[in-house]
């Protein structure tokens, strides 16, 4: 019984002469319920805060399985951190591309004065470095550290803060990731202090889950882009038909890149008509968006720049701007980009003082399209150069196989050829010797010839009779086949 509760007390001496304290049972009874009571607040205190505590724990598990970017993740990991402290702060330390601590999110970071103090920052860096060496979290008291913080020695790891520092290292598979600081305030009992740093380093474990997973989605989606990409240049480059090859592109370009429509349009002279269209077999060319995307490729090719347009046509060229807006009035589109198709090779980087040996020349152009929102995916450029890139080479090749001279007839001739010297060429000699054998058996071996036949026998010199002068013939003296000689009578007439 604390003395402060105890109420209506006498005092007298035992054997020992140590005072001894009496307390009546009226008095005592009262005292117990009190403290009865007071400890069962208490305890209903403490489950509500272990029950706040652990919804908290379980929200940030189940935000560390969610696809949101890391700052976002950092933003409601730290605001929840903070509320369940009751600290006034608190900030996210990660590691940059240069490879040092750089500030990702924060909460109250000004009151601790690191802003505004140079040498502080030094010495509140290098304290962050040494979190980093470790995985059990530190406790800082303010102003404490490896060098005096009031000596403003720029190389000691030190707190120069008001605040205990709670730190706690983020850690993935991959190592080290970041720090995470939660600004507290002095004076709470070591226990809770050290309650404080548990409860932090729990929350980090679920940081480095999510990076962990946020890395392995990462991997998945780039060996799905990989897959897409090998696709894509394997079918874009299979054929050498020009109107194949730009269905090829206008498909599977739209399904690497992610936008809503590809469109490719060939060049032939001052035109570009549209040759295909992504996720359509067969499409009107006459119709007025096919006509206008036509006229818009035209201008942009004829400009040899490419374009990107999102809202604002201003700064393009006015015979590109005047197509643009015509295009975009009758189709709705809300963004797109155009890019000429130059021939491989006529795009070099040469240096200021070097003149080209030729023009490029541009045989086509890639028109991009979203339909919906303007907002580009992520790697959204980076896929377009990618289909461009392979898209030129594809129709380049299909356009020159096919400008070349009597193609049809070397492409039946390159047909059979394969047919008769390829995989059946022992089959191709074996009956071409047996064809040049019999031919030469025929010219020089000798054999008889026995050819039966039906037929008739007739005189080698034949004569026709005619009488002198018409009458009835009486007898006939010769028979068929009769031999006869010269003044021989041969029919008597009356």
């Amino acid at each position: 019984v604390h003395c402060g509760t105890i109420k209506g007390y006498t005092s007298g001496r035992t054997a020992t002469g140590r005072r001894k304290w009496v307390v009546s049972s009226a008095e005592y009874s009262q005292t117990t319920g009190s403290q009865r009571a007071s400890a069962s607040v208490d305890a209903a205190e403490v489950e509500r805060a272990k029950r706040e505590i652990q919804g908290l724990v379980q929200e940030i598990a189940e935000l560390s399985r969610t696809e949101i970017s890391e700052v976002e993740f950092y933003d409601a990991l730290l605001n929840k951190v903070v509320a369940a402290l009751a600290a006034p702060g608190g900030a996210v330390w990660t590691f940059g591309e240069a490879g040092g601590l750089q500030l990702t999110y924060q909460i109250n970071l000004r009151e601790t004065g690191l802003i505004e103090n140079q040498i502080g920052q030094s010495q509140h860096g290098r304290l962050l470095h040494q979190v980093l060496q470790g995985t059990e979290g530190s406790l800082v008291a303010p102003h404490s550290g490896t060098g005096d913080a009031t000596d403003n020695d720029p190389e000691a790891a030190a707190n120069p803060t008001d605040f205990l520092l709670v730190l706690a290292p983020v850690y993935n598979d991959q190592g080290p990731q970041g720090v995470v600081e939660i600004f507290q305030r002095p004076g709470a009992r070591i226990a809770t202090q050290r309650g404080y740093l548990r409860f932090l380093l729990q929350i980090c474990e679920f940081a480095g889950d999510f990076l962990k997973g946020r890395r392995l989605r990462h991997l998945a989606d780039k060996q799905s882009l990989w897959e897409q990409l090998e696709t894509f240049t394997r079918t874009a480059h299979e054929k050498l038909d020009v109107r194949q090859t730009a269905y090829t592109i206008a498909n599977e370009g739209r399904r690497l890149i992610g936008c809503d429509r590809v469109s490719v349009a060939i060049r032939h002279g001052r035109r570009c008509p549209i040759e295909a269209v992504s996720g359509q077999d067969t499409f009107d060319k006459r119709s007025n968006v096919t006509v206008l995307l036509g006229n818009l490729a035209a201008a942009v090719v004829k400009t040899g720049e490419e374009v990107w347009y999102s809202g604002d046509a201003s700064n393009l060229a006015p015979q590109v701007e005047e197509a643009l807006e015509a295009y975009v009035d009758e189709s709705n589109t809300k963004s797109l980009a155009i890019l000429p198709l130059f021939e491989p090779g006529g795009q070099v980087e040469l240096a200021p003082d070097e003149e080209p040996e030729r023009a490029a020349r541009v045989i086509g152009a890639l028109v991009v399209e979203q339909m919906v929102d303007a907002r580009a995916p992520d790697g959204f450029r980076q896929r377009v150069d990618v289909v461009r890139d392979h898209s030129a080479t594809a129709l380049t090749n299909a356009l020159e196989f096919e400008g070349l001279f009597l193609m049809p007839v070397w492409r039946a001739l390159g047909k059979l050829t394969r047919k008769l010297f390829g995989r059946s060429l022992p089959k191709t000699l074996t009956i071409s010797a047996l064809v040049i054998g019999a031919i030469v058996a025929a010219c020089v071996i000798p054999t008889d010839f026995t050819l039966e036949a039906n037929g008739k026998l007739r005189p080698k010199v034949r004569q026709k009779i005619f009488a002198v002068q018409d009458g009835e013939v009486r007898e006939i003296l010769v028979d068929n086949a009769s031999p006869v000689q010269k003044g021989d009578v041969l029919v008597i007439q009356e």
